[in-house]
Protein backbone atom coordinates (compact mmCIF):
# COMPACT_ATOMS: atom_id res chain seq x y z
CA UNK A 1 0.00 0.00 0.00
CA UNK A 2 2.51 2.57 -1.18
CA UNK A 3 1.73 6.29 -1.14
CA UNK A 4 5.12 7.39 -2.39
CA UNK A 5 4.83 10.71 -4.19
CA UNK A 6 1.25 11.27 -3.02
CA UNK A 7 -0.10 14.18 -0.98
CA UNK A 8 -2.59 13.29 1.75
CA UNK A 9 -4.74 15.74 3.72
CA UNK A 10 -6.16 14.48 7.01
CA UNK A 11 -8.77 16.66 8.70
CA UNK A 12 -8.85 15.53 12.29
CA UNK A 13 -5.34 14.15 11.98
CA UNK A 14 -4.07 15.24 15.38
CA UNK A 15 -5.35 12.45 17.64
CA UNK A 16 -6.83 8.99 17.74
CA UNK A 17 -7.63 7.35 14.42
CA UNK A 18 -6.68 10.47 12.46
CA UNK A 19 -3.19 10.68 13.95
CA UNK A 20 -2.66 6.94 13.51
CA UNK A 21 -3.64 7.34 9.85
CA UNK A 22 -1.20 10.24 9.49
CA UNK A 23 1.59 8.05 10.87
CA UNK A 24 0.62 5.21 8.54
CA UNK A 25 0.49 7.52 5.50
CA UNK A 26 3.91 8.97 6.31
CA UNK A 27 5.31 5.45 6.71
CA UNK A 28 3.82 4.60 3.29
CA UNK A 29 5.73 7.47 1.70
CA UNK A 30 3.11 10.22 1.57
CA UNK A 31 3.52 13.93 2.12
CA UNK A 32 0.95 14.60 4.85
CA UNK A 33 -0.92 17.75 5.85
CA UNK A 34 -3.10 17.67 8.96
CA UNK A 35 -5.81 20.06 10.11
CA UNK A 36 -7.56 20.50 13.44
CA UNK A 37 -9.50 23.14 15.30
CA UNK A 38 -6.78 23.61 17.94
CA UNK A 39 -3.23 24.80 17.35
CA UNK A 40 -1.98 23.01 20.46
CA UNK A 41 -3.21 19.70 19.02
CA UNK A 42 -1.47 20.41 15.72
CA UNK A 43 1.79 21.26 17.46
CA UNK A 44 1.67 18.04 19.49
CA UNK A 45 0.90 15.90 16.42
CA UNK A 46 3.64 17.49 14.31
CA UNK A 47 6.05 16.74 17.13
CA UNK A 48 5.35 13.03 16.52
CA UNK A 49 5.28 13.04 12.72
CA UNK A 50 8.16 13.38 10.29
CA UNK A 51 9.69 16.76 9.53
CA UNK A 52 7.91 16.83 6.17
CA UNK A 53 4.42 16.91 7.70
CA UNK A 54 2.55 20.21 7.91
CA UNK A 55 -0.52 21.39 9.77
CA UNK A 56 -2.84 24.30 10.36
CA UNK A 57 -5.97 25.16 12.27
CA UNK A 58 -9.31 24.88 10.51
CA UNK A 59 -12.95 25.47 11.41
CA UNK A 60 -14.65 22.85 9.25
CA UNK A 61 -18.01 24.63 9.57
CA UNK A 62 -16.66 27.90 8.15
CA UNK A 63 -17.13 27.54 4.39
CA UNK A 64 -14.84 30.45 3.51
CA UNK A 65 -12.08 29.09 5.76
CA UNK A 66 -12.38 25.61 4.26
CA UNK A 67 -12.26 26.99 0.72
CA UNK A 68 -9.17 29.02 1.64
CA UNK A 69 -7.52 26.01 3.26
CA UNK A 70 -7.78 23.84 0.16
CA UNK A 71 -6.75 26.71 -2.10
CA UNK A 72 -3.55 26.98 -0.05
CA UNK A 73 -3.01 23.21 -0.09
CA UNK A 74 -3.35 23.16 -3.87
CA UNK A 75 -3.38 19.93 -5.86
CA UNK A 76 -3.31 16.79 -3.73
CA UNK A 77 -4.31 13.14 -3.97
CA UNK A 78 -6.28 11.91 -0.97
CA UNK A 79 -8.57 13.48 1.64
CA UNK A 80 -9.23 11.65 4.89
CA UNK A 81 -11.88 13.06 7.22
CA UNK A 82 -11.78 11.84 10.83
CA UNK A 83 -12.72 15.06 12.65
CA UNK A 84 -15.27 14.96 15.44
CA UNK A 85 -15.86 15.85 19.04
CA UNK A 86 -15.95 13.07 21.68
CA UNK A 87 -19.12 11.00 21.55
CA UNK A 88 -21.31 9.93 24.42
CA UNK A 89 -24.46 7.86 24.74
CA UNK A 90 -27.72 9.82 24.67
CA UNK A 91 -30.66 7.80 26.05
CA UNK A 92 -34.05 8.90 24.74
CA UNK A 93 -35.28 9.50 28.27
CA UNK A 94 -34.34 13.09 29.05
CA UNK A 95 -32.81 13.60 25.61
CA UNK A 96 -31.39 17.08 25.01
CA UNK A 97 -32.21 17.66 21.34
CA UNK A 98 -29.81 20.59 21.10
CA UNK A 99 -26.96 18.38 22.32
CA UNK A 100 -28.00 15.73 19.81
CA UNK A 101 -27.77 18.26 16.97
CA UNK A 102 -24.21 19.18 17.90
CA UNK A 103 -23.04 15.63 17.12
CA UNK A 104 -23.90 16.19 13.47
CA UNK A 105 -22.14 19.53 13.08
CA UNK A 106 -18.48 18.57 12.76
CA UNK A 107 -18.92 14.90 11.88
CA UNK A 108 -21.51 15.24 9.12
CA UNK A 109 -21.77 18.84 7.96
CA UNK A 110 -18.04 19.35 8.40
CA UNK A 111 -17.36 16.32 6.21
CA UNK A 112 -19.81 17.57 3.59
CA UNK A 113 -18.21 21.02 3.63
CA UNK A 114 -14.71 19.58 3.30
CA UNK A 115 -15.61 17.24 0.45
CA UNK A 116 -17.32 20.03 -1.45
CA UNK A 117 -14.31 22.33 -1.20
CA UNK A 118 -11.66 19.65 -1.72
CA UNK A 119 -13.04 17.97 -4.84
CA UNK A 120 -11.71 20.50 -7.36
CA UNK A 121 -8.18 20.15 -5.96
CA UNK A 122 -7.97 16.34 -5.98
CA UNK A 123 -5.77 14.92 -8.70
CA UNK A 124 -6.93 12.20 -11.12
CA UNK A 125 -6.92 8.85 -9.35
CA UNK A 126 -7.50 10.51 -5.99
CA UNK A 127 -9.96 9.74 -3.24
CA UNK A 128 -11.97 10.92 -0.25
CA UNK A 129 -12.47 8.67 2.78
CA UNK A 130 -14.99 9.55 5.48
CA UNK A 131 -15.47 8.04 8.93
CA UNK A 132 -18.66 6.35 10.10
CA UNK A 133 -19.01 3.50 12.59
CA UNK A 134 -20.37 0.03 13.21
CA UNK A 135 -23.21 1.57 15.25
CA UNK A 136 -24.87 2.13 11.87
CA UNK A 137 -25.87 -1.53 11.83
CA UNK A 138 -25.27 -2.57 15.46
CA UNK A 139 -26.86 0.09 17.68
CA UNK A 140 -27.52 -0.44 21.36
CA UNK A 141 -29.61 1.35 23.95
CA UNK A 142 -28.60 5.01 24.06
CA UNK A 143 -27.13 4.89 20.56
CA UNK A 144 -30.02 6.45 18.60
CA UNK A 145 -28.11 9.65 17.80
CA UNK A 146 -24.71 8.04 17.18
CA UNK A 147 -26.25 5.31 15.01
CA UNK A 148 -28.19 7.86 12.97
CA UNK A 149 -25.03 9.90 12.48
CA UNK A 150 -23.11 6.85 11.26
CA UNK A 151 -25.89 5.97 8.84
CA UNK A 152 -26.01 9.50 7.46
CA UNK A 153 -22.24 9.57 6.92
CA UNK A 154 -22.18 6.21 5.15
CA UNK A 155 -25.02 7.36 2.89
CA UNK A 156 -23.16 10.59 2.21
CA UNK A 157 -20.11 8.67 1.03
CA UNK A 158 -22.20 6.71 -1.45
CA UNK A 159 -23.88 9.82 -2.81
CA UNK A 160 -20.55 11.63 -3.16
CA UNK A 161 -19.04 8.63 -4.96
CA UNK A 162 -21.68 9.11 -7.67
CA UNK A 163 -21.60 12.90 -7.82
CA UNK A 164 -17.82 13.35 -7.67
CA UNK A 165 -16.84 10.43 -9.94
CA UNK A 166 -14.18 9.59 -11.01
CA UNK A 167 -12.92 10.73 -7.60
CA UNK A 168 -13.35 7.68 -5.39
CA UNK A 169 -15.29 8.16 -2.14
CA UNK A 170 -15.43 5.48 0.55
CA UNK A 171 -16.13 5.30 4.26
CA UNK A 172 -14.44 3.40 7.09
CA UNK A 173 -16.71 2.02 9.80
CA UNK A 174 -14.75 1.31 12.98
CA UNK A 175 -16.18 -0.65 15.84
CA UNK A 176 -15.36 0.15 19.46
CA UNK A 177 -11.74 1.34 19.44
CA UNK A 178 -9.53 2.65 22.24
CA UNK A 179 -9.37 6.30 21.29
CA UNK A 180 -9.97 9.86 22.53
CA UNK A 181 -13.34 9.56 20.78
CA UNK A 182 -14.79 8.39 24.07
CA UNK A 183 -13.32 11.25 26.10
CA UNK A 184 -16.82 12.40 27.00
CA UNK A 185 -17.27 9.27 29.11
CA UNK A 186 -15.69 8.61 32.49
CA UNK A 187 -12.61 6.39 32.57
CA UNK A 188 -14.61 3.73 34.42
CA UNK A 189 -17.37 3.74 31.80
CA UNK A 190 -14.82 3.57 28.98
CA UNK A 191 -13.04 0.57 30.48
CA UNK A 192 -16.34 -1.18 31.14
CA UNK A 193 -17.35 -0.65 27.52
CA UNK A 194 -13.99 -1.89 26.22
CA UNK A 195 -14.14 -5.01 28.37
CA UNK A 196 -17.73 -5.76 27.40
CA UNK A 197 -16.78 -5.57 23.74
CA UNK A 198 -13.65 -7.67 24.15
CA UNK A 199 -15.69 -10.40 25.84
CA UNK A 200 -18.09 -10.79 22.90
CA UNK A 201 -15.98 -10.05 19.82
CA UNK A 202 -14.68 -13.02 17.81
CA UNK A 203 -11.18 -11.50 17.81
CA UNK A 204 -11.20 -11.42 21.61
CA UNK A 205 -10.09 -7.82 22.01
CA UNK A 206 -11.19 -4.26 21.46
CA UNK A 207 -9.78 -2.35 18.50
CA UNK A 208 -6.78 -0.02 18.45
CA UNK A 209 -6.41 3.09 16.31
CA UNK A 210 -3.65 1.45 14.27
CA UNK A 211 -6.11 -1.26 13.21
CA UNK A 212 -8.36 1.35 11.66
CA UNK A 213 -5.51 3.31 10.07
CA UNK A 214 -4.78 0.30 7.83
CA UNK A 215 -8.33 0.55 6.43
CA UNK A 216 -7.80 4.19 5.48
CA UNK A 217 -4.59 3.27 3.66
CA UNK A 218 -6.46 0.53 1.82
CA UNK A 219 -9.16 3.00 0.79
CA UNK A 220 -6.56 5.40 -0.57
CA UNK A 221 -4.59 2.80 -2.49
CA UNK A 222 -7.34 0.47 -3.80
CA UNK A 223 -8.04 2.16 -7.13
CA UNK A 224 -11.00 -0.05 -8.08
CA UNK A 225 -13.18 0.69 -5.06
CA UNK A 226 -15.68 3.50 -4.58
CA UNK A 227 -18.93 3.92 -2.68
CA UNK A 228 -17.78 1.17 -0.32
CA UNK A 229 -18.06 0.94 3.45
CA UNK A 230 -15.16 -0.82 5.15
CA UNK A 231 -16.01 -2.40 8.53
CA UNK A 232 -13.14 -2.64 11.01
CA UNK A 233 -15.06 -3.97 13.98
CA UNK A 234 -13.43 -7.21 15.15
CA UNK A 235 -16.38 -9.23 13.86
CA UNK A 236 -19.08 -7.27 15.71
CA UNK A 237 -21.57 -7.88 12.90
CA UNK A 238 -21.35 -11.62 13.53
CA UNK A 239 -22.40 -11.60 17.19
Amino acid sequence: MSLTGKRVVIIGGTSGIGLATAHAAVDAGAEVAIASSRQSSIDAALGELSAGATGRTLDVLDSAAVQSFFAEVGAFDHLVYTAGEPLGLLPLEGLDIDEARTFFQVRYFGALNAASAAARHIRPGGSITLTSGSARTRPGAGWAVASSLCGATTSLAGALAVELAPIRVNVVEPGIVRSPLWGGMSTEDQEAMYQQQADILPVGRVGEVQDVAHAFLYSMTQSFMTGASIPVDGGALLV
